[in-house]
């Protein structure tokens, strides 16, 4: 597959998740705003019960920033809150927005409490105790000044306040100033650009997922480099008795790519391989374990022992199945079997068994040597997160560049029905890379991975010829590319 048809796939698929994101998002806020608001286009919480034995209920300091050229929202007064107010009792009630400094003034040495936090589903409300050592009593709020906005009576009492800058409290209390106070509270929203907003995610959305979409077609459509197996066309020039010159890696990974995979199945293979996930992290532990006896064993007698070594490539051979099904290159709709063994299976794992490895690598090659792949495979395979400064946002996307491309390659194939061969070979390769670096980490080899992708279905292999098609005319092939047999 050409460099660009790659770059369409994947940048389609970016723009494709995100503007099925927005498109999503917009339609859930428009379905929102036509259904969840009241007559006066607020968005409201249930009522619930806010009470005290003191003289006052106050909110946390809400902060809306400081007045200045900033903060032109709050001359366009596009978000405006509602309280509406019940008293439990036969008393006046009183509710006020004011500066958090007033409100501190008016209440000094006033017992009262601050809500501290507020609980849903059931609802619960925890305070904070202010001023208990203090005895006085407040004058009766509706006679104070600093209220941007107050309401006080016997029926329900409504506030209404278009929010500006500062440091504002919201405060319930009796009309009188008197303690013990119990209120039904009601808070509401509205925010006048929220239709605009509801309009633009859903529509933006739409484009976007369009645009990757056709990015998608254009990057999956065309004549591919790969043969019809899914793996890398033997060249056509090479004749039977000659053979790539190319030094063989001890670890093997193969795999033959579904002429007919489902268009929908790799959304849920994940899910179906779980059962597998729970044996194979049993399976991990164990393998991690032998590999620490392995590394005695060699250190002091310089072989692997044969029970373990097949023991751990059975764990790679699973894994490796499992993963081809569900995870790195979903290339079969075949269930794995539930077994280490060598069996009849799309994907396959073997590594050469070493009769002799040195005593000196094994003390370097696991975690000073095998530092470059480990980068690599890191960059390939690791979660990346991204975050701003003070924590108030983070993305995660938990399967690396070998994810996305895992990714990229399920969206061509869930809307072309076609599996991308080039987006499948590069899998392969980047997935050998990753098997050759675990097994020269876990001491089954002394040979150094290659740095290099062997793509396609199968392993290049010395001993193996590859014969051209049937139809192909013989070309001359350079001697210093070729080995006679």
């Amino acid at each position: 597959m050409r460099p660009a048809r790659v770059l369409l796939l994947i940048f389609g698929v970016i723009a494709a998740l995100i503007g099925g994101a927005f498109a999503l998002g917009g339609a859930v806020l428009t379905v929102a705003v036509t259904t969840q608001r009241d007559d006066a286009g607020f968005f409201t919480t249930s009522q619930e019960r806010f009470e005290t034995a003191t003289a006052a209920v106050t909110s946390e300091e809400i902060d809306l920033g400081r007045p200045g050229p900033d903060h032109w929202w709050s001359r366009q007064e596009l978000a405006t809150v509602r309280f509406r107010v019940d008293s439990s009792k036969e008393v006046p009630v009183f509710v006020g927005i004011g500066r958090e400094s007033d409100v501190e003034k008016y209440l000094a040495g006033v017992p009262h409490d601050e809500v501290d936090e507020i609980g849903f589903d059931p609802f619960d409300v925890t305070y904070r105790p202010e001023n208990t050592d203090g005895d006085s009593r407040p004058a009766a709020p509706g006679d104070q000044s600093f209220w941007v906005a107050k309401a006080s009576g016997l029926a329900t009492q409504t506030l209404t306040w278009d929010l500006e800058p500062g440091r504002w409290a919201v405060v319930v209390m009796n009309a009188d100033g008197s303690p013990n106070v119990s209120a039904d509270i009601e808070v509401g929203g509205r925010f006048d650009l929220i239709v605009a907003i509801a309009a633009s995610l859903l529509l933006g959305g739409i484009f976007l997922l369009g645009l990757g979409v056709a990015m998608i077609f254009m990057g999956a459509g065309g004549r591919s480099d790969s043969g019809p197996d899914g793996g890398l066309t033997p060249p056509a020039a090479l004749p039977v008795n000659y053979l790539v010159d190319r030094d063989a890696s001890p670890v093997r990974l193969e795999g033959c790519l579904d002429p007919a995979l489902s268009r929908w199945q790799w959304l849920v293979k994940w899910f179906l391989a779980i059962p597998h996930f729970i044996v194979l992290a049993f399976m991990w532990v164990a393998f991690v374990v032998l590999t620490f006896v392995a590394f005695f064993a060699i250190l002091f007698t310089g072989r692997y022992p044969r029970s373990l070594f097949d023991f751990n490539v059975g764990v790679l051979r699973w894994s490796w199945r499992v993963q081809y099904y569900a995870t790195t290159v979903i290339g079969t709709d075949r269930y794995p079997p539930f077994s280490p063994a060598p069996a009849d299976y799309p994907a396959t794992l073997d590594i050469e068994y070493p009769e002799r490895l040195s005593r000196g690598l094994v003390l370097v090659k696991s975690w000073l040597l095998a530092i470059p792949h480990l980068i690599i495979v890191g960059i390939l395979t690791s979660t990346w997160a991204f975050g701003n400064t003070s924590d108030t946002w983070q993305v995660n996307w938990s399967g690396g560049f070998l994810g996305l491309l895992v990714v990229v390659a399920g969206v061509g194939l869930l809307v072309t029905g076609r599996y991308p061969l080039g987006l499948f070979n590069l899998l392969m390769g980047l997935n050998r890379w990753v098997y050759r670096t675990i097994a020269y980490v876990a001491l089954m080899t002394d040979t150094y991975p290659p740095f290099h992708l062997d793509q396609g279905s199968h392993e290049p292999h010395p001993n193996r010829p590859l014969p051209p098609p049937a139809h192909a005319a013989p070309v001359a092939v350079p001697e210093r590319e070729l080995t006679p047999q």
